[in-house]
């Protein structure tokens, strides 16, 4: 898995671990049942209520964990547990999955003795069947928190993901060092505002909820609002920040820009690892997509430009086929909304520019179409020469094993 290695000012610097490397936290999981074989119930555990943050899918069939994990946030702002079931979505399962859900929360809480206003609950995997609660509650009972193996919780968490999503960060914060860990899963119906996945963030920086929250918004919008595998916004999907305070840095807040800046630059770090590593895993996918837009009047032109891309299924599909046709790429920021100065525009796969001045640049397709087959990272560069604003995007091809994992997805 190649990994983002750029470090900004700031002095991040990537480590190896993931949720268990942040001060005070534990995390696990195992097989309970819910599928055959696989691990398929995840935990994660502060050893004291961690200010929390979290944002969620914007899909009206909101699932009845959401609900409940909204709830418990709003009334303390803290979060102590997290309970994470794969294989059933608890999604459009009405008033008997809420209070499923609730009774989820309920169980958790009393294992690990705190109120359940301290736990937060999130499901993931086939929509309109309910929790087979007694698998559940057997399942709960066999958690053991002195059982910490966060590879356990990686593996839980998934669905039709090929590998585990992890990374962590330290980063200076004042006299201390602060470490953000991270895990997700996500494969296919992934058109973050959000889609099907499931970030779960920890840290043991001691920050405010309010800042917490602002850099949680900064992070997503640049990173995980910015990943496309097949255009679809599923019912489940939350990314989740959880920070104890157990590195005992003086506290980031609003009034110190600077440390708030700092946090949320690492905390972008880890959000755009995830992403790329969830773009990457796209179901089907051969190739990881990366495009990046520069010149543009405004951050969110060039993010929805990159999107547009990233999103084409005939750019997807021409990458798959190591096909040099630039007119998809050219096509889709046509479609993008976003108003264009068409004579201006560059475009390049590579380092090969293929468009210029909005017309075809002198370029040997057999060079272009070598570039698509031997390199799994696929990046194209979009010029609009109309500002100084940039925004990048994340996808992946479009391959024959997409229709097939998609056509047997329950069967």
């Amino acid at each position: 898995m190649e990994t983002y290695t750029e470090v900004t000012d700031v002095g991040i610097e990537p480590k190896e671990g993931g949720l268990t490397s942040a001060k005070g936290f534990h995390a696990g999981g195992f097989h309970c049942g819910f599928k055959r074989k696989r691990p398929d119930l995840g935990w994660i555990y502060s050893d004291t209520p961690a200010n929390t943050a979290a944002v969620y899918t914007t899909n009206q069939f909101q699932a009845a964990p959401l609900q409940v994990t909204k709830e418990s946030i709003a009334q303390e702002k803290r979060i102590q547990g997290v309970l994470i079931n794969s294989a059933v979505a608890n999604a459009c399962t009405g008033e008997q999955g809420l209070q499923n859900a609730y009774q989820m929360r309920r169980w958790f809480a009393e294992k690990l003795g705190i109120q359940p206003h301290l736990v937060a609950v999130n499901s993931t995997g086939v929509i309109g069947e309910q929790l087979p609660m007694d698998t559940l509650a057997a399942g709960i009972e066999q958690i053991n928190l002195d059982d910490t193996d966060e590879k356990n919780f990686e593996r839980a968490i998934l669905t039709t993901d090929t590998f585990t999503k992890n990374v962590c960060v330290q980063v200076q914060i004042g006299e201390e060092q602060i470490t953000i860990g991270g895990a997700a899963k996500g494969s296919g119906m992934i058109e973050p505002n959000m889609a099907t996945m499931l970030a779960f963030l920890t840290t043991d920086a001691a920050i405010e909820q309010e800042s917490l929250d602002a850099a949680l918004k900064t992070a997503v919008n640049k990173t995980f609002n910015c990943i496309t595998v097949d255009g679809d916004t599923s019912t489940n999907d939350t990314v989740l920040v959880m920070a104890n305070g157990k590195a005992m840095n003086t506290p980031i807040t609003s009034r110190d820009p600077n440390q708030c800046r700092v946090f949320t630059e690492a905390l972008t770090y880890v959000c755009r690892e995830l992403a790329k590593q969830i773009a990457r895993d796209g179901e089907g996918a051969t190739k990881l997509i990366e495009v990046n837009v520069t010149g543009a009047q405004l951050q969110s032109d060039a993010r929805a430009i990159g999107k547009a891309i990233v999103g084409s299924s005939l750019v997807k599909t021409a990458i798959y086929g190591s096909d040099p046709n630039w007119g998809r790429i050219i096509c889709a920021i046509g479609y993008s909304g976003v108003a264009l100065d068409t004579c201006n525009l560059e475009v390049a796969i590579g380092d090969i520019k293929v468009v210029e001045n909005g017309m075809p640049a002198a370029f040997a397709d057999g060079v272009v179409t070598e570039y698509l087959r031997y390199n799994e990272q696929i990046v194209i560069t979009v010029n609009l020469h109309s500002g100084t604003q940039s925004a990048s995007a994340w996808g992946c091809d479009l391959s024959y094993d997409y229709v097939k994992i998609n056509a047997s997805y329950r069967t």
